[in-house]
Order: structure tokens, then sequence, then C-alpha cells
């Protein structure tokens, strides 16, 4: 009752606020009929986000405030962005993209458009759903988020909104992966004056409460738990969705959240009126029927996983005892002094032994599972990204969607059980161009996976004996 009252109350205050986002931030199409209110309200609320101190002198600042943003755009035009035709290749200038999102896609560096953000788009800027399968690395991400960024910007926004109402939804399965959407889409908007907001479990619940009701939420990065937390205490509410992204969608499976999506879709509009993008590294069965009860008429658009990884990642296999497996890997390790370095183990007991003993042995390691609990997943992430931590050992559940550049080695300790996953390993390293190495142990227990992965990148992988100066024996002084 009481935060039904509060409600009532909120949407007094919030109707003048919700106004301002929609000049702040929709500067190319604004209705006439919205623009006379919008100037007393909108940059402060944009721009600046911090409301309160300036309303002793509104006169004053906001038509100060209002003039920053115009010269700013007619300082930069897309012709400033140049960027020779190719053949073959399709340039973002093709797309008819606004100015301030030309500005900073040309920021991060962006010529030309990766192969399935040029499919992509070419749907989903049209307003048509879209199923995507792609690994991490492929651009997927920006392709999603360049679709939302033009939408959000060509319609302007309802003239009553609450705080938590998001005009975007991006589900993604990890934590890690909701940060790094985040990062990108705070990149993209830039320019826009949208809003990006993200919700994860293991994290301080007041403050993302607090970050929700300071500012309206255009685009809205979650986890599926957190953000039923958040829809379940009725600080969330998802009818005015207009965009929907499901990222990772057989992992989302694996991991067991489909009830939870199931439960989170239901409270968005219905499929025929909002635009739905599903993302997946694989085109199952299970995967494909989530598709189809999802979305409306979608177009499919698939990327090979050996245009992510072979190409970029210079790849071995070495034939090794499994009692021999933790001699080599602190061999390789020590005799090369590597000091970016993933390794992969199939299950969370194994990476919590391989760390123990790295860490034992006088290697900076740490370990990323399902078991560590989010604020240490955090630092570990952050010191090994700064280079304080040598080795990172991951499930893959925990490794997928890490991204950070400069890892030049991944070591499969065991061969993954699904040769997807070997893909989305090896894609940690030989990023963005940059050429990496994967060393794989084939031991007497997981060798029987390596014709299935030779399948999925359609060719063979030599097959080696390690040297013997990597088998001998682990210094006694480490013990």
């Amino acid at each position: 009752m009481l935060k039904a009252l509060k409600k009532i109350f909120a949407k007094g205050d919030a109707a003048p606020q919700a106004t301002a986002p929609a000049a702040g931030v929709m500067t190319p199409p604004p209705a006439p009929a919205v623009e006379p209110p919008a100037p007393p309200a909108s940059p402060v609320d944009s721009t600046e986000a911090t409301p309160p101190p300036r309303d002793d002198k509104p006169a004053k600042d906001k038509p100060r405030r209002e003039r920053k943003p115009k010269p700013q755009a007619s300082l930069w035009k897309p012709e400033d962005f140049v960027v020779e035709p190719q053949e073959g290749k399709t340039r973002f200038h093709d797309f008819k993209l606004s100015n301030e999102l030309m500005h900073a896609i040309h920021d991060l560096g962006f010529p030309y458009c990766t192969p399935i953000q040029a499919q992509v788009l070419g749907h989903t800027l049209r307003g048509k759903d879209a199923i995507g399968r792609a690994q991490t690395g492929t651009g997927k991400t920006a392709a999603f988020l360049i679709s939302i960024i033009s939408q959000l910007q060509q319609v302007p926004p309802p003239k009553e909104r609450y705080m938590g109402e998001p005009r975007a939804l991006i589900i993604a399965p990890t934590r890690e992966l909701v940060v790094q959407i985040a990062k990108d889409a705070m990149a993209l908007t830039k320019y826009s004056g949208l809003n990006v907001m993200t919700f994860v479990g293991g994290m301080d619940f007041d403050k993302q409460l607090k970050a929700l009701e300071a500012r309206h939420c255009d685009i809205l990065v979650a986890t599926p738990g957190r953000l039923l937390d958040f829809h379940q205490r009725g600080e969330v509410h998802l009818d005015m969705v207009e965009v929907l992204v499901l990222d990772e969608a057989d992992r989302m499976l694996d991991m067991g959240f489909i009830p939870q999506v199931r439960q989170i879709i239901r409270q968005t509009p219905p499929k025929s009126e909002r635009q739905t993008l599903l993302f997946s590294a694989t085109f199952t069965d299970d995967v494909m029927n989530l598709a189809k009860q999802w979305t409306t008429n979608p177009a499919i658009v698939e990327i090979e996983p050996e245009n992510v990884a072979s190409e970029t990642v210079e790849q071995h296999v070495y034939a090794v005892a499994s009692s021999d497996k933790y001699k080599l890997l602190y061999n390789l390790v020590t005799q090369n002094k590597w000091e970016r370095v993933m390794v992969f183990a199939n299950r969370k007991d194994e990476v919590r032994r391989i760390e123990e003993r790295l860490v034992r042995d006088g290697i900076n390691a740490a370990q990323l599972s399902g078991d560590v609990p989010q604020h240490k997943r955090i630092r570990t992430l952050e010191n090994f990204r700064e280079g304080r931590i040598a080795v990172l050992v991951a499930t893959d559940v925990a490794g997928r969607g890490i991204h950070i550049d400069g890892i030049s080695h991944v070591i499969n300790f065991t061969l993954p059980e699904d040769p997807d996953d070997y893909v989305h390993r090896i894609g940690r390293t030989g990023r963005a161009g940059t050429s990496g190495v994967s060393i794989s142990f084939a031991g007497e227990d997981d060798a029987y996976q390596l014709p299935a992965i030779e399948e999925l990148l359609g060719r063979k992988i030599k097959c080696e004996m390690p040297p013997d100066e990597l088998l001998t024996s682990i210094p006694r002084k480490h013990h």
C-alpha cells in the first residue's frame, strides 16, 4: 500500500523530469509539442544528473547548459570521420546513424563493421527482430547496442516516466558480461545523453537502487536473478521496454536461468509491440524453440566460429599423461616467464586445485568459478587486467564474457566437453586482430574430445609430445 501511494505522489514529480530527456536525448526529431516544457528541465537532468544543487538558480543555469551540447554537435560532422569504401566491407556511414552515435563510433576507432554488425544492423535498424549465432569477440555487443541507441534516439520517450522504467533491456548470464556490455554501452551513448544502468547480483543492492532512483533509465543491463529482485520489490517496471536483448541464450539455458528469464519477459510488452534480439554461440533445438516463442519473424544471422578463433590464434596440442599435466603447466609458465595466461578446466574443484598448487609453488595465480563471491571476482579481474596476477584459472561459465586485452596464452588444462567451449576459450587471446597462442593438454581422460573440436574448426590440430625440459620436476624449494 505504501509503495502504491509513493508511486501516485512520485508521478507528479516525475512528469516534469520526464519531459526533460525527451528534448535532451532526442535532439534530432523532437515534436513541437514537447519542446516548450523541455528547456527548463532537460539539460540538468540528462547531462549533469545532479538536479538538487541547481534548483536555486534555474533561470540562469538551464539556458547555459542547453547551449553546450549544440556547438559540440555542430563542430563534429560525419564528414570528419573519413572511411574509404572497400569492396566486401560495410562502413557505419552506410547506415545513416545519428551524428552523436557516429561521433562515439569514431572515438572508439571502428572504421568498418564486423560481419555480424553489418548483417544484424541491416535488419534491426529497420525494426526487425533478429537472432544471431556468434561468439564473443565478433562485435555482436556493438551490433545490438547501436541498434538500441538508434531506436531510442528516433522515438521520443513517453511524457510521463518513472525512474525504474527502462526503454531497452539487455539480459546476460554472468556479472562480468553485464559489466562489459554496460561499459561498451556507456562509450557508445556518451554524446547521446542516454542513461545506462546495471543490475548484478553479489553487489550492494542499495547502491544500485540509489542509482536507479537518481535518474531515468534508458538502457538497463542485468543478470536475471538481480533483475527479478528489483522487479519483485516493485522498484523496476518493464511495461515500457521497446527493445529486448537476450545475450548468450545458450549459456542461460546451461545455467538454468530460463525460468527466471520467462518471468522477466512476461512483464515486458507483447512480442508484437517490442523488438527482440537474441544471440547465442550455438543454435541448438532448445535455443531455437526459445527464439520462436520470444521473437516475431526474426532475421537469422550466423557467423561461423572458425572466423573468430583460428586465424589469429596459434593452436597447439600436447599429448600428456594426466598425472604430468600440472608439471607441464608449471614449467610452461615459469620457463617462458609468461605474465598474462588463462587456464581453463572443466570443473570447479579442478580449478580450485590448480590455483592452490600454483600459489603454493610461488606463482601469482587466482581462480574464477561460481564459488567465488562477486566482490572477489571483480577484484581478481582487476588484478589480472593490471598484471598483478599472472595466471587466471577459470571454468567455462566464469570465463565466458571476459574481455581483457593482452592475454598472451590460453591453456586448456582439460579439453572441454562441448567443442563450442573450445572456441570460446581460445578466443580470450588473439583479440582485436592481435596474435595469441593456445595450448591444449590432451590426456587419457579427455583426448577423445579432439575430433569433435577439429570438425568444428574444419581442420586438424597437430598433436605433439612436450619437450623433456617441460616435464622436469618442480623445485622442492616451493613446497
